[in-house]
């Protein structure tokens, strides 16, 4: 079969792999149906050094092609999606909604799985019952795109609001006008949110953080960008700063935007491991540090049924549409921010 292989920075080819097969009885082998190219694959293309090639994509759709002897909750046939992580979903983390930490040997997450890929035209699900969900729609609905942001972006979006405590009576600035910034727009609108302050400056972006929810759009970074967020909060700032992009400044700016005791939500994946959180940033504020990896599975049931009814679009973040030989190119075009979000479709 075919498969996206990143050799090193700005160097994702497309090649021939051997097909997945079955290895345990708990598996399935999913046909992907349709895959996407996720921000935080970027990191690796902007940074990594030469590899001997690692397989890509840990966001999915695909109908059921084979399962285990032990598989009982997924036939051949369904049309399932996964999250990013691979769970048994019934381990006392996965109980606690953590599915992030489960404790199963075999749980993993799709980008360290060596012969695994979603950017492919199949792959093998280790604990298929506990990581894939059924779908209720065909594989060609006009509904997959916005099913697909399930397998990450969406419900990570959702994570930050909640890990935030945004409701009714919460201000939220959101850093960062890329998917995930975007999902938690929809996400901390949905949740009730008072204002909604998205920090980005791509208008094609910035105006769909509008529509899905976003009350004001500051375009400056840095110090002035700070000072734009205090002026729109009466010089307080907001209860509530979701941080999705990773890198440092970032950071820092939600350090200075962030309401004194209020909640910095971090879901950009971190690019650094030092930064403020002493007394002058954090600790004088009573200011709240949360966020982290989004343990995905547990809301996907939560999340999907304002989808099928058509309540609401998280697939608006795809803004382009490749096959595999048009993989590469998507990347570039994503670093290049020509593109948001590129959905595959092998």
């Amino acid at each position: 079969m075919r498969a996206t292989l990143l050799y090193g920075a700005g160097d994702v080819r497309v090649e021939n792999v051997a097909d997945p097969v079955i290895k345990h009885p708990t598996d399935a082998l999913v046909r992907v149906t349709a895959a996407s190219v996720c921000g935080s694959d970027l990191h690796l293309y902007d940074s990594m050094g030469p590899t001997n090639g690692i397989r890509m994509g840990h966001e999915f759709i695909g109908v059921v092609e084979d399962t285990g002897s032990e598989v009982t909750t997924v036939k051949p046939g369904d049309l399932v999606v996964s999250p990013f992580a691979i769970s048994d979903n019934t381990c006392d983390f996965c109980r606690e909604g953590l599915h992030t930490s489960c404790t199963h040997p075999e749980a993993n997450y799709w980008d360290f799985e060596p012969e695994e890929g979603a950017q492919a035209e199949a792959i093998r699900v280790p604990l298929a019952d506990g990581t894939l969900v059924k779908l209720p729609v065909a594989a060609d609905s006009a509904l997959v795109p916005s099913l697909l942001t399930l397998a990450d972006v969406y419900c990570t979006g959702h994570r930050a609001a909640v890990m935030g405590g945004v409701d009714e009576r919460t201000r939220v600035t959101v850093i960062g006008d890329g998917a995930a910034g975007l999902m938690a727009v929809l996400s901390a609108k949905l949740l009730g949110a008072e204002q909604i302050i998205l920090m980005g400056r791509h208008p094609d972006r910035t105006d769909l953080g509008r529509e899905f929810g976003a009350t004001d759009i500051v375009a400056a970074r840095g110090a002035k960008g700070v000072e734009a967020v205090r002026d729109l909060t009466g010089g307080h700032g907001t209860h509530v700063v979701i941080e999705a992009v990773g890198h440092l400044p970032a950071y820092e700016q939600a350090v200075g935007v962030v309401r004194a005791g209020g909640v910095i939500s971090r879901i950009g994946v971190p690019q650094y491991e030092v930064a403020p959180i002493g007394m002058g940033s954090l600790f004088m504020g009573n200011v709240r540090l949360a966020g982290g990896l989004a343990p995905v599975r547990a809301y996907i049931e939560e999340l999907m049924p304002a989808i099928l009814d058509g309540a609401i679009e998280p697939g608006k973040v795809f803004d382009a549409t490749t096959d595999l030989d048009g993989v590469p190119a998507g990347y570039q075009d994503m670093a290049d921010r020509t593109s948001l979000k590129v959905l595959v479709k092998p």
